[in-house]
Parts: C-alpha cells; sequence; structure tokens
C-alpha cells in the first residue's frame, strides 16, 4: 500500500522539489544580499543598543538608526512582493495535493479497485494521508527555516514579527497553515467528490479560516496593553520594540479621542504649537501587543490550526464510510 501511494504521487513530490529548488536559487542570493546590507549598515548594532523597551528617549543615535531602516527599506523594498509568494504557498499545497488526493480516486472510479483488494477504508486512508503528510510535513519544515531566515532583515527593520504579513512566514506557523490546507483540500475531495470542485472549496475554505483567525482571534490571544506618553520632552515609540501597533491617537484631557491614527511629537518644552484642536493636556495613546509575546502567539495560533487539521481528517475519514 506505501509503495502504491508513493508511485501515485511521486510526479507531485518531483515537481515539489523542483518548484522549492526555483524559489531557492531566488532565496539564496536576495537573502545573501539583505542579510550583508543589514549588516554593513550596522543595524544589528544600532537595533540591538535601543533594546526591547516600549518607549525609548529620542536621541540622535536612535534618529541615526531609524535613518538607516528606512535606507534598508527603500532598497529592498521590492522583495515584499516576494514575500507574498511565501505567504499564498500553504494554500496551493491543499488545492493541488489536498484535493486530489481523494476526489480523483472518486471521479475516476480506481478507489473500489483498491477497497475489493483486501484493504479497508481506514488502512487505505491511513497510510495514504500519513505518508502525503509526513512528505508535506518535511519539506514545509524546510520551507519556514529557509523562509524565516530569508525574511528576517526586512523585519528587523521594519514593524516587527507580530505585524500581518510578517508573523504569517515566520516561526513555526507556516507549517501548521501548510498541514491545514492539506487537511482542508482531503476533507473537501470526500465533500465534492470530483477534482475541481474540492479545489475551490479547499481555496476559499483555507483563505475564510486564515482571515478570520488573523483578524477576529489573533488580536485577542492575550489582552492588548495601552501606553500614553506627552508630545513634550522626547518620549517615544521604541521601533526596535517589536511592538504590534494595533491603535493609536491623540486624546485630549478628557481621555477623548481627538486624533485618531496620529502622533505629536516629541516637542520642546515650550510646547507644540498646533496640535490639530486637541488642546492643553493633549497626550499620545497607543493599544499594542508587547513584542516579545511573539512566540506566545505562535504556539497558540499553531494550536488552533493543529486542532483544524486534525479535525478535518477525522471527518474526512468519517466520510469515507459514505463513498460508494
Amino acid at each position: 500500500m506505501i509503495w502504491l501511494t508513493w508511485r501515485q504521487h511521486r510526479k507531485q513530490a518531483l515537481f515539489t522539489l523542483v518548484a522549492l529548488g526555483v524559489l531557492a536559487a531566488i532565496m539564496v542570493p536576495t537573502g545573501l544580499a539583505m542579510h550583508t546590507k543589514y549588516d554593513s549598515l550596522g543595524l544589528a548594532a544600532c537595533r540591538g543598543a535601543l533594546g526591547t523597551a516600549s518607549l525609548i528617549t529620542q536621541t540622535e543615535a536612535a534618529a541615526n538608526c531609524e535613518s538607516l531602516s528606512h535606507q534598508f527599506q527603500q532598497q529592498f523594498t521590492g522583495m515584499v512582493f516576494v514575500a507574498v509568494l511565501f505567504v499564498i504557498l500553504p494554500v496551493l499545497v491543499g488545492v493541488f495535493f489536498g484535493a486530489p488526493l481523494v476526489a480523483r480516486e472518486v471521479e475516476q472510479g480506481t478507489h473500489r479497485l483498491v477497497w475489493t483488494q483486501g484493504v479497508s477504508r481506514l488502512h487505505w486512508a491511513l497510510v495514504k494521508f500519513g505518508l502525503v503528510g509526513a512528505i508535506t510535513a518535511v519539506l514545509a519544515v524546510g520551507y519556514a527555516l529557509g523562509v524565516s531566515w530569508w525574511f528576517r532583515p526586512l523585519v528587523s527593520a521594519s514593524t516587527g514579527r507580530l505585524t500581518y504579513f510578517s508573523f504569517d512566514v515566520q516561526g513555526i506557523v507556516p507549517v501548521v497553515y501548510t498541514l491545514f490546507a492539506l487537511a482542508l483540500g482531503v476533507f473537501a475531495g470526500t465533500y465534492g467528490r470530483k477534482v475541481l470542485p474540492a479545489m475551490g472549496i479547499a481555496l476559499v475554505g483555507f483563505a475564510a479560516v486564515r482571515v478570520a483567525v488573523e483578524v477576529l482571534a489573533r488580536p485577542r490571544y492575550l489582552p492588548s496593553q495601552t501606553l500614553t506618553f506627552a508630545p513634550t520632552g522626547k518620549q517615544t515609540p521604541n521601533p526596535a520594540s517589536g511592538d504590534w501597533v494595533m491603535s493609536e491617537g491623540v486624546r485630549n484631557a478628557a481621555g477623548e479621542m481627538v486624533l485618531p491614527d496620529a502622533r505629536i511629537g516629541p516637542c520642546p518644552p515650550g510646547g507644540c504649537g498646533d496640535t490639530g484642536g486637541a488642546g492643553p493636556g493633549a497626550y499620545n495613546w497607543m493599544e499594542y501587543q508587547p513584542g516579545d509575546r511573539f512566540w506566545t502567539f505562535q504556539f497558540i495560533e499553531t494550536g488552533i490550526f493543529a486542532l483544524l487539521a486534525a479535525a478535518l481528517l477525522y471527518f474526512a475519514i468519517r466520510r469515507l464510510r459514505t463513498i460508494a
């Protein structure tokens, strides 16, 4: 059974290795260029000197570090479009590997031959899902490690690892996204029973779940924190903290938001002059998730998608009993 499954899917495995080789040919030279530039600008040292505190005192060294970060981002801004490809790669696994896994067998009627040769449906499913899942997991781990290495300078020079898009291609979540996409494709194949409908279900379902978790659930994994700081003086949010700023603005002395998505200062001790109608006593306000919660959020989201993947495989195996 294992040999039969391998023979059925060895072409897909070969094409996947070729695709990963093409990606590596893009990632290695561009990644080396970004790492080299990041080190030559001294960004690692200057951002390390800023520490991880949410607020720092605006100094010439901090301003210079921020200027270097902007310079790095401007030079490699085109790499963001390459990174979009890494975000959508997991769903391609679900669409082109998971969805046809059962749907093609049922559509072509080849499942009947196997199930009448002394191989139970459960045995068939465990071997088929297990082998394809194991190969997918190994490839996904390699992909996740490579993308994390490639993306690290861009993330370090920008807003940090917790923000949308950066979080999705770092750490361990790319692996579980891929396994979830595979499980969703398999389940869609038992539901649609034809390849094209199953591929459509897998694509739409993956996008819907990912958006729902990213927009609705992730900001609430842990209670957010708030930060207030006066526009006078030299206190400013630390760009090297990795904090995920979810909302910010200027509040008046009564605590009412008067300038959403804005910030005043740092201002000289004499005042800021025009504060956009905020009035005396106005202060900056920020709601954020601390950057040191990155791995906590990674493990929470990994658990969510791992449970979803396990549930989908369970229901896929149950649905196999209804296929004639």
